[in-house]
């Protein structure tokens, strides 16, 4: 069995690209600060604690999973924004687009009892459509408690994303991410993974932000998780990473349910539905 590498905190974005490129995936240590993950507990614990278990097999009748994390924790809105996880989330996606956006963010706790989830590639989210040269996404899941090989530490096939679709993983070249509290498990779309059995006393809780493609649709709709009057009071460069700009040229503009005011367009940047300027060349569209 192969293991996945684990870098320390200082690591750059190019030694995390450069093992995701080899491996699909990688940790780095201890990347959640002790005071940041207090505030993400204290936060999110009312929303984890009303979320209900999944209702059939791939989503864990034992496991909680709880989303809207920008609206609902400032705390949250921090490991969203973390400058590493950007800036590879940046160089690895950018291979294939234009910008980066906020694709998911999720509270995963595997409770007591859980068995192992099927193993799968989240890039199946968009179907088996995706030509398999593009990759669509960067994931992460930081882990807010321990994980090990009794509670549920998430399952990875190192250098699956590599592997046909059609190839099946055997036992011993399925590892786990055994990591501690503030470490993150970095992961790509094609790999193939799946959160692991927990056969200890406790959950195990992990918090699953990842990234995408500006030109693809998110899996968490960003636009209803987190509407304009919530959107408008967070720092321009997450409601950009949200969505509330263009993907890139003729791609995400909307018109206002009103009639055209004075001589603006009537294809309008998402910008403007949060009450600013986009940061662009060009103030509106003119698409004609």
């Amino acid at each position: 069995m192969t293991g996945l590498t684990t870098l320390p905190p200082t690591a750059t974005a190019a030694d995390v690209v450069a093992a995701l490129d080899r491996d699909g995936a990688v940790i780095v240590a201890d990347l959640l600060t002790a005071e940041l993950g207090r505030r993400i507990d204290a936060e999110v614990a009312p929303y984890l604690a009303a979320s209900g278990v999944g209702r059939d097999d791939f989503t864990g009748r034992q496991t909680k999973r709880t989303g809207a994390l920008v609206a609902r924790s400032p705390a949250c809105r921090e490991a969203v924004m973390n400058p590493l996880v950007i800036a590879a989330s940046e160089s690895f996606l950018l291979r294939n687009a234009q910008r980066i956006q906020l694709h998911l963010t999720q509270l995963i706790e595997i409770h007591p009892g859980q068995g192992a989830q099927t193993l799968h590639r989240d890039r199946l989210a968009w179907g088996g459509y995706l030509p398999r040269s593009i990759e669509p996404q960067l994931n992460t899941i930081w882990a807010l408690t321990d994980f090990t090989q009794e509670n549920g530490a998430t399952r990875v096939v190192p250098g699956s994303h590599q592997w046909p679709d059609e190839q099946r993983a055997n036992k011993d070249e399925i590892c786990q991410a055994t990591m501690k509290r503030g470490s993150v498990l970095f992961y790509t779309g094609s790999v193939i993974h799946s959160g692991g059995e927990n056969r200890s006393a406790a959950p195990r809780l992990g918090m699953n932000i990842t990234y995408c493609l500006s030109w693809l649709r998110q899996e968490e709709n960003q636009f209803l998780s987190c509407p304009p009057e919530i959107a408008r009071t967070l720092p321009e460069d997450l409601q950009e990473l949200l969505g509330y700009t263009m993907g890139n040229y003729a791609l995400g503009y909307y018109s206002s349910p009103q009639r055209p005011e004075g001589d603006l367009p009537d294809t309008l940047p998402p910008e403007l539905a949060l009450g600013r300027k986009p940061r662009a060349k060009a103030d509106l569209l003119n698409l004609g």
